[in-house]
């Protein structure tokens, strides 16, 4: 089995938590990556060079076949819809997690009380004078820059290239390079950084589910057990205990590797 994880945090970890599952359920694994975005990942998996990636269903449906009907907010309409966009590629929508993680749109505390932000329409009248900072393919998603200009009205001042609501993103808020910044809601730094969240008033993030998308030939080859073990890893967790794992490894400097061993001996799940 060949697992790969987008390049951030979070990723990787739910990549060791289904990988050492596997492991323990007697299925090798191979780790690949991580790699950068999905538009790596997606071909990667339709092309037989990767078996399996933690997804999330929202963004996973909006990129892979917008035909399919927008995301929404309701989480098992995203997960139905994501699975019928993928079956005529070979690959399978397993069972999704409660947990998921949307992108926010952050601000630092002073920013928010200074222009009295609570929402993101808030934004509107200052984003001329603001500078924006995300990921690099943030300019296109819908749900992301893309989604903020056409269905908030923003136009910024500036748009800076970061990372995926990670170091870079969480750094050049903090030290005021950006004055808007795109972060993910199960982010660790939000609450010690003191960062805002700003609501999302006119609904454009849809629910974001984590589940593990899975090329059909790895279920053909290893049978039922496959579904089941990944399956039980993802009904036993929550958006607070996937929040919980981001903060052991960006703040306590844990690996990804040793907290979901950790998660996994704590619900049974290791060595299955």
């Amino acid at each position: 089995m060949r697992i790969a994880s987008f390049d951030f945090t979070e990723s990787r970890i739910l990549a060791e938590l289904y990988a050492q599952s596997l492991e323990g359920a007697g299925v090798p694994v191979r780790r690949v990556g991580p790699l950068a975005s999905r538009e790596i990942l997606q071909p990667a998996l339709e092309q037989d060079v990767v078996d399996l990636v933690p997804e999330y269903t929202g963004s996973a449906l909006e990129f892979v076949n917008r035909r399919a009907g927008r995301a929404t907010a309701d989480a098992s309409t995203n997960h139905e819809l994501l699975r019928q966009a993928l079956a005529a590629r070979d690959l399978d929508v397993l069972a999704m997690a409660p947990a998921q993680n949307q992108n926010a749109v952050a601000v630092t505390s002073s920013t928010a009380n200074r222009l009295a932000l609570t929402k993101v329409s808030d934004l509107v009248p200052h984003a001329r004078g603001l500078v924006f900072g995300g990921a690099p393919e943030c300019a296109e998603r819908p749900f992301c820059l893309g989604g903020l200009q056409s269905l908030y009205g923003l136009r910024f001042k500036a748009v800076r290239v970061l990372d995926a609501s990670g170091p870079a993103t969480v750094g050049a808020l903090e030290g005021n390079e950006v004055d808007v910044a795109l972060l993910f809601t199960t982010n660790p730094h939000v609450g010690p950084k003191r960062f805002v969240l700003l609501a999302d008033d006119l609904g454009l993030q849809p629910a974001d589910n984590v589940v593990p998308v899975l090329r059909r030939a790895a279920i053909e080859r290893w049978g039922d057990r496959l579904p089941a073990v990944l399956d039980a890893v993802s009904v036993a967790l929550s958006t607070a205990e996937l929040s919980h794992l981001n903060a052991s490894v960006d703040l306590h400097g844990r690996s990804e590797a040793d907290v979901a061993r950790d998660w996994l001996r704590h619900h049974g799940l290791a060595g299955r």
